[in-house]
């Protein structure tokens, strides 16, 4: 069913695809060579299928062409009409290219229905006008050199595209009127008359004409240029001959401007090259423009130039730098004479030091000795000076007599006088000497006064004498206090501090440190009250002429700077586990001192590793003596405590005198103690058994509980006993059973080795006792220490077992009806707590006990083991023999 209705959709899709067909095609259409884009080709139609499918969008399209082409494509005009037209990517031409095309066009629907068919298309031939070659086609320019012969200057071709073979002759003809030009009719271009750059008519336009024979034509542009050479010579423009300057001129002056012009530049901005054939070394001239500078400083009256101020120069003139035209002109140049020597001195600065005792009316200097004038004739050699001035200097300095250059002191220069320091004690005066002929040149001289200072008075501390306080807490560079020294003589000279003697220690050879400059005094280390209270220093001061010496007292202030410090420092005691509260230990106490304190200053407190605050010290403040008590009893059976080793740091503070607001204030100073203390717990034995060393696992568990949470442990020893009684039944029942269906004889040693009446204390920890069971092989024999028995033993393993009957023992409590416990505790060396049980039950090998049961005795397996009915662990630690 599923095929034919497959079938029955093929077949229904084909007679779909059947009803969409193209109209109007094939067919056969022309078009002409050359034809414009978009120019029409064919139209057709299409039939749509009976579903009225639309065409989808792009088709229908030329899906190939014969010969492959892009000349064509296909334009909608509307939903089934459609137009064939060309694109313009390609040119038809019918002499050079293909003349008949097939295109096959494709169209397709939104269905999927197709149809296919082909558009002949023929390129028909028409008439074309002829065409020029190449460039010629756009336009030519041509050039012909300036003052060339008239003649033949360009071959005109063209072209008829109807001429293949090119056999048909063309005509050429100029349509522009011209006498300087002619054509000839096969295209022929010449010149008829010579062409003169410089006289204008540079360029020349003209139109030439091309005809075939059937009178089609075509025109072109043919532009002439005239090409200027260098055919003319420069010419000098400028009319001046001869220039007059004045001497001084600085180098780079422009004196003088050549000009020239290139006929052959006309309309262009020349390019010509200057240059100065003359050997000089006066001036210069630049090769561009045809300036000419001075190229150094020109001196009438100094050289060459006092004896001929005339200088003559040739200059050329070339219109390239090789080669070309040139051109040649002399001129002259006249350096006048001036007034260029101003008056001058060998030097323009002067100072002068003059004593501040120096008398009126001492000659100070005479200018007439350092200055001159370089010229060489009257008037411009002559020179005078003008009248001293400067600020303060009209009153103590003059020139005598006016003009003369003599300089002479008329005023007081007393150097601590006020106005002389209100001046500095230096003075500038001013002078111009001055040519006495214009342009009066003038030149500038400074003289500088330097008032010399004397030693008058002596140099002295101000502000004796100096007490100077420091606390004795101050740190290394602290500043103490401050000397100075002074001196009425002007100006203040350099003065320098220095510590002369005091001011050491035993320990500090330097204690104190004055600023040489300042005179600044500094601590260079910390000071001691309790060594030196106080310092007595001698300063010394020096300004290089005199010297002065003054005392200094340093008071050192006390301040609460020792530590407390107690005997002994450090010590280890031993206490009993219990030791009496409030029991002095070892009679031991703390005796304290502090340098800067009262003994009634002391407050004594325990700092970390006190735990549980066992240790006190009485009194614990107000005493320089103080004892260390148990102040709470040690608790190690409770689980309170479990440290039995104690390192206590002591504070010792001496703060007890201070109120709360002037302990927030005051220094205090904090000294320690240490103390190392040993809890020794009660005496204890190991009791050796065994000659040979023995191997015991053990498995200890310690359960602690808070006593407010009371409820645990009872719960838990409710469960313990439920869960005994159960375990006490099912081991009866289990040695019944045995004891019926094994009739072996009961062993010798029934009764556990537990001393009689001895009970078990109760503790909270726990002891699980596991005894593994070791090699049988029993290679030594020894003597029990305590029961005086004889017991064989492996000397491997450390297994034991009784040789003989064992006498009779004190027991231990029974843990069940049925068996003792095997096991005993053995407690640690030294001072530690109880800590382990052996696993072979006090020295007894699994393989013992099971002898010990009886020789009847056997496991399942039928090898010696330990009886059913024994206990193998223990939930309290026995109370060890009094003999141990």
């Amino acid at each position: 069913m599923d095929s034919q209705a497959d079938q029955s959709t093929m077949w229904s899709w084909k007679a779909g695809s059947e009803a969409l067909h193209l109209i109007h095609l094939p067919a056969t259409s022309n078009v002409t060579e050359n034809a414009l884009p978009e120019t029409s080709v064919h139209k057709f139609s299409v039939k749509l299928s009976a579903s009225l499918s639309p065409v989808i969008s792009g088709f229908p399209l030329i899906i190939n062409s014969n010969p492959l082409t892009e000349a064509f494509r296909v334009n909608w005009l509307s939903d089934t009409d459609f137009e064939v037209v060309t694109t313009g990517k390609e040119q038809l031409d019918f002499e050079t290219g293909p003349k008949i095309f097939d295109l096959q066009i494709y169209i397709k629907d939104d269905v999927g229905a197709t149809d296919l068919q082909v558009l002949t298309v023929q390129v028909t031939d028409v008439n074309e006008p002829p065409q020029f070659l190449g460039n010629l086609a756009k336009g030519q320019d041509l050039y012909i050199v300036e003052g060339a012969n008239p003649g033949f200057i360009y071959q005109v071709e063209a072209f008829d595209p109807e001429d293949t073979s090119r056999n048909i002759p063309l005509s050429y003809a100029l349509v522009s009127t011209t006498k300087n030009f002619r054509m000839s009719a096969d295209g022929n271009f010449f010149s008829t008359t010579e062409f003169d750059f410089e006289a204008g008519h540079n360029s020349h336009d003209l139109i030439v004409e091309v005809r075939d024979s059937q009178g089609l034509r075509a025109s072109t542009s043919l532009q002439v240029n005239i090409v200027n050479i260098n055919d003319e010579t420069p010419r000098f423009t400028s009319p001046t001959r001869v220039y007059v300057i004045p001497e001084e001129l600085g180098p780079g002056t422009i004196v003088a401007n050549v000009t020239a012009e290139d006929p052959d530049d006309q309309g262009f901005t020349s390019f010509l090259l200057y240059s100065i054939t003359t050997v000089n070394s006066c001036f210069m001239i630049n090769q561009l423009t045809g300036t000419i500078q001075v190229a150094r400083r020109l001196d009438q009256d100094a050289g060459e130039l006092r004896q001929n101020p005339t200088i003559s120069l040739e200059v050329l003139v070339k219109d390239r730098p090789f080669g070309g035209q040139e051109n040649r002109m002399q001129i002259t140049f006249k350096v006048a004479d001036i007034n260029d020597n101003p008056a001058t001195c060998t030097t323009f600065t002067f100072s002068i030091l003059v004593p501040e005792r120096a008398a009126k009316g001492t000659s100070l200097l005479d200018l007439n000795t350092v200055c001159f004038d370089g010229d060489s004739e009257a008037p411009y050699s002559q020179f005078n000076f003008t009248t001293p001035s400067g600020v303060g200097s009209s009153s103590r300095f003059l020139q005598d007599p006016a003009g003369s250059g003599k300089i002479v002191l008329i005023g007081d220069l007393d150097y601590e006088n006020p106005s002389n320091l209100a001046a500095g004690n230096k003075y500038t005066v001013a002078i111009q000497v001055q040519d006495v002929a214009p342009p009066y040149y003038k030149n500038n001289i400074y003289l500088y006064v330097l008032t010399s200072p004397e030693n008058e008075f002596p140099l002295l501390f101000d502000g004796l004498p100096y007490v100077f306080n420091v606390s004795e807490i101050s740190p290394a560079g602290t500043r103490v206090g401050q000397v100075r020294a002074s001196d009425k003589d002007f100006p203040q000279s350099s003065i320098l501090y220095s510590i002369s003697t005091g001011g050491a220690s035993l320990q500090y050879p330097n204690i104190f440190w004055i600023n040489p400059k300042m005179g600044e005094l500094r601590l260079v280390t910390k000071v001691d009250y309790e060594t030196t209270p106080i310092y007595i220093l001698r300063i010394q001061a020096t300004n290089g002429e005199d010297t002065s010496s003054a005392t200094v007292t340093v008071n050192i202030l006390d301040e609460n700077d020792e530590k407390p410090i107690c005997i002994p420092n450090s010590y280890f005691l031993a206490i009993p586990v219990d030791l009496k509260v409030g029991t002095n230990i070892q009679n031991f106490k703390l005796t304290c001192t502090d340098r800067d304190s009262s003994p009634r200053s002391f407050r004594y407190s325990i700092g970390p590793g006190n735990v549980n605050s066992h240790f006190t010290f009485s009194p614990n403040a107000g005493s320089n003596v103080t004892r260390l008590l148990l102040a709470t009893p040690f608790d190690y059976t409770g689980g309170l405590d479990t440290n039995w080793d104690y390192n206590l740091l002591i504070y010792i503070t001496d703060d007890n005198l201070l109120s709360s607001r002037k302990k927030a204030e005051a220094l205090v100073e904090t000294g320690t103690v240490t103390l190392s203390i040993s809890v020794i717990p009660h005496p204890t034995t190991i009791v050796t058994t065994a000659p040979r060393p023995r191997i015991t696992y053990q498995i200890l568990k310690k359960n602690i509980y808070s006593p407010s949470a009371w409820y645990v442990p009872f719960v838990i020893t409710l469960g313990s006993i439920l869960l005994l009684g159960l375990l006490v039944s099912l081991i009866i029942l289990l040695a019944k059973a045995i004891h019926t269906h094994c009739p072996c004889k009961t062993g010798k040693h029934k009764k556990p080795l537990v001393k009689k009446g001895a009970k078990m204390k109760s503790t909270k920890g726990e002891v699980v006792v596991e005894t593994i069971q070791m090699s049988t092989v029993f290679d030594g024999e020894a003597i029990d220490p305590v029961t005086g028995a004889k017991y064989e033993f492996n000397s491997k393993t450390g297994a034991r077992r009784w040789k003989d009957p064992l006498p009779e023992m004190p027991k231990w409590r029974e843990s069940g009806p049925q068996g003792a416990a095997l096991s005993r505790a053995v407690s640690a060396e030294g001072t530690r707590p109880l800590r382990s049980t052996d696993k072979e039950g006090d020295g007894l090998s699994g393989q013992a006990q099971a002898e010990a049961a009886g020789p009847g005795f056997r496991s399942q397996d039928g090898k010696p083991g330990i009886p059913k009915n024994r206990t193998l662990s223990s939930r309290s630690s026995p109370k060890l023999h009094p003999g141990i």
